[in-house]
């Protein structure tokens, strides 16, 4: 047999054995990369999700279980005291009867998804029984009830009516930030987006990583631990982020007591009164009953009362069942049309959508529920109202059409920073004249501010400059206040000012871990107060949204604080030039790494914000939480960070493990081309009867 001949055979031969296991990799599976990243392929929805639960569980297994357990309003029965408060909130809201009803009302498809999702993490726990710890196991198996109550209770209780209710996020600067770059303002002619939500990191707020792929479909992103899908995310097609946007859609109504019922337009209304027996565990192990008293007014639940007056709540989403079907559709859309067909659907009652496709679209809405209310502007609506009138009662929200947007601006860039509609470009392409006065606030702060500078400053930007911009660490705020300061200082006759105007004059007004200055002008700068309009000469002005306020209202005042500030510090450290990363720390799961960024108060577009310490160090305790900046050329660009790690399970090694890369101001790559995802694949699960099972080796050659 000649040789060419040979190798004709040889090579057909290996080429039908490598087609034949691409046909058995047919199978649904999952690719686990070296940051814990799980790559679902399947070609059904029900084993997609199947999977997806069962890669969650894999990688939060304790943290998932937990979470449903307290969700379900029995926290206090399987962990102690210490979950009564919340129990009493779950039950006050009704959470449990609004899932039974949303099990009657949920779209089917929906339906199909939250019970594959969770029978992956069922049986999840089957095949791996070790996964949960002892005391945990009393609250499986999990139930798509349970995914319904948890999902409120994040959604409602944290987001929705979190402010409202009290509940809102205990950390300094709730938000997220997010780009949309266009073609025209983009170097390579590619539309870019930037994802970039701020949560705490730890608990309900903890994000998910994972790339799903159903038959030819290729989508990557984040959700919440232990929500199923993907909620800022990206195909090949097209991404979007979410942001806190500024939304008044809950309402605190103050009622009057009288004979046992609540005031309303004069005349006495009776309470629709129940009551709930909760367990409460004790140290010893026995369990305490406690009945709480729930009551309703036509405005909702009471979630406050005193001895003459009651607080109850309204807020919308409560006949809003398919929230996570509408970002499903959002992730298998291809182009804006479609894309926007999705968000009509107004099933996610919060946070703003910003956009932007291979096609050179982008677009941002302000998005969520907003309550269609009968008179009023911002301010009547933003406090406790006095509940006597029915017609402040409101019962419908607002229709998609009603909401500010933007279409591809003349600008070519689109961001927000937990500002308002009306400043998502500069100059301005909203007008808030044009909407109700309720709708949202006017205001711009210092980390918006920042948002928009670095994009008005750049004609042409990059790739690898978009990285920058989102680990920028420049403070707005300094660059604003500190001319005035030093002028202050030059006019006062202190010393110690002036030896703390030459260390801020060497700073470069960045909060890196190696700049020295930092922590000084952050000592000062909390004891000024940057919130308070009455600091400045010359105050916000919606004319200028971006370089307002400015100037001391009391430049000697300004000079004492400072004189005070820097004497702490040198009493502390011995000098005024430490460097912010050795007294700002990241302390997370076994690692102690200098930081970079704080709040964004004074306008820090990285935000890193405090969650405790010690007496010689301030430790991060959230902010920056999943990251992605993602080019869409011919294949999606995408560069990403999820900072604590892709899980929570105490034995895995991707518990933290990119933090060291948070602390040095590094993305990795997305893993998105099936050729990054083989190059990258530590492990093979493959879908069996039982769940999945590890690919040997030897079955791989």
């Amino acid at each position: 047999m000649k040789k060419s001949t040979l190798f004709f055979l040889c090579s057909t031969f290996f080429v039908l054995i490598s087609c034949s296991q691409e046909e058995e990799k047919k199978e649904t599976h999952i690719k686990w990369d070296s940051w814990g990243v799980p790559h679902i392929y399947a070609n059904a929805v029900d084993e997609l999700f199947y999977a997806q639960g069962w890669a969650q569980m894999h990688n939060h297994a304790n943290l998932i279980v937990e979470m449903y357990g307290s969700s379900r309003g029995k926290g206090a029965e399987y962990f102690g005291p210490q979950k009564l408060q919340d129990d009493m909130l779950i039950h006050t809201l009704g959470f449990n009867e609004l899932a039974d009803e949303w099990s009657g009302t949920r779209d089917p498809k929906l339906t199909a998804i939250f019970d594959s999702f969770i029978k992956g993490m069922n049986d999840y726990v089957t095949a791996n029984p070790t996964a949960v710890d002892a005391n945990l196991k009393q609250i499986l198996p999990l139930t798509t009830r349970d995914l319904a109550t948890h999902s409120m209770y994040v959604v409602f209780s944290r987001f929705v009516a979190g402010n409202d209710l009290g509940r809102v996020q205990q950390w300094p600067d709730m938000g997220s930030n997010t780009y949309a770059i266009s073609p025209k303002k983009s170097a390579s002619g590619n539309a870019m987006l930037v994802q970039n939500p701020h949560l705490p990191w730890w608990r309900e707020f903890t994000f998910f990583e994972s790339q799903l792929n159903l038959g030819d479909k290729s989508m990557y992103g984040a959700n919440l631990v232990g929500f199923p899908g993907i909620a800022i995310g990206f195909n090949k097609n097209l991404g979007w982020s979410h942001t806190d946007n500024t939304i008044d859609n809950t309402d605190t109504y103050e009622l009057d007591l009288k004979d046992g019922g609540y005031i309303l337009d004069g005349e006495r209304k009776d309470f629709i009164a129940s009551e709930k027996t909760i367990k409460i565990k004790q140290e010893d192990g026995t369990f305490k009953e406690q009945q709480i008293p729930i009551m309703r007014t036509e405005h909702g639940p009471v979630v406050s009362q005193s001895k003459d007056k009651v607080l109850a709540i309204r807020y919308v989403g409560t006949k809003a069942p398919n929230a996570s079907l509408q970002w499903w559709n959002m992730l298998n859309s291809s182009n804006l049309d479609e894309f926007e067909s999705a968000l009509k659907m107004a099933q996610i009652p919060f946070w703003n959508v910003m956009y932007a496709d291979k096609h050179g679209d982008i677009f941002y809405l302000f998005n969520g529920l907003v309550p269609k209310r009968n008179e009023g502007d911002w301010d009547y609506w933003d406090r406790i109202i006095p509940g006597g009138k029915s017609s402040d009662i409101w019962t419908e929200t607002h229709a998609y059409a009603d909401l500010p947007k933007v279409k591809n601006p003349t600008t070519g860039w689109l961001q927000n920073a937990n500002d308002p509609p009306w400043t998502s470009t500069i100059p301005k392409a909203l007008n808030p004249d044009d909407y109700p006065g309720y709708m949202a606030p006017i205001s711009m702060s210092f980390r918006p501010q920042r948002s928009a500078r670095m994009l008005l400053e750049d004609e042409s930007i990059t790739f690898d400059e978009l990285v920058d911009y989102k680990l920028s660490t420049r403070l707005e705020f300094a660059d604003r206040i500190l001319d005035d300061l030093f002028a202050a200082v030059d006019a006062s006759s202190s010393e110690k000012a002036k030896q703390a105007k030459e260390v801020l004059m060497a700073w470069d007004r960045e909060a890196d871990a190696d700049s020295k200055g930092m922590l000084l002008f952050y000592n000062w700068a909390r004891k000024f107060n940057s919130w308070k309009k009455s600091n400045y000469s010359t105050p916000w002005d919606f004319k200028n949204p971006n370089t307002t306020p400015d100037g001391l209202a009391d430049p000697e005042g300004a000079v004492k604080l400072l004189e005070i500030a820097a004497t702490e510090i040198e009493t502390k450290f011995g000098k005024l030039d430490v460097p912010w990363g050795d007294y700002y720390r990241i302390n997370l799961h076994g690692k102690n790494l200098p930081a970079n960024g704080i709040d964004g108060s004074m306008g820090v577009f990285r935000v890193t914000w405090p969650g405790g310490g010690n007496e010689n160090n301030m430790f991060a305790g959230g902010g920056d939480s999943w990251v992605g900046v993602i080019e869409f050329g011919e294949t999606p660009k995408a560069k990403v960070l999820l900072s604590y790690g892709n899980a929570s399970q105490k034995d895995s090694p991707h518990r933290g493990d990119q933090l060291e890369l948070y602390s040095k101001k590094e993305l990795r790559d997305a893993w998105f081309t099936s050729e990054d995802i083989n190059a990258n694949t530590v492990k093979t699960e493959i879908i069996s009867e039982t769940g999945f099972t590890e690919e040997k080796e030897d079955a791989k050659e």
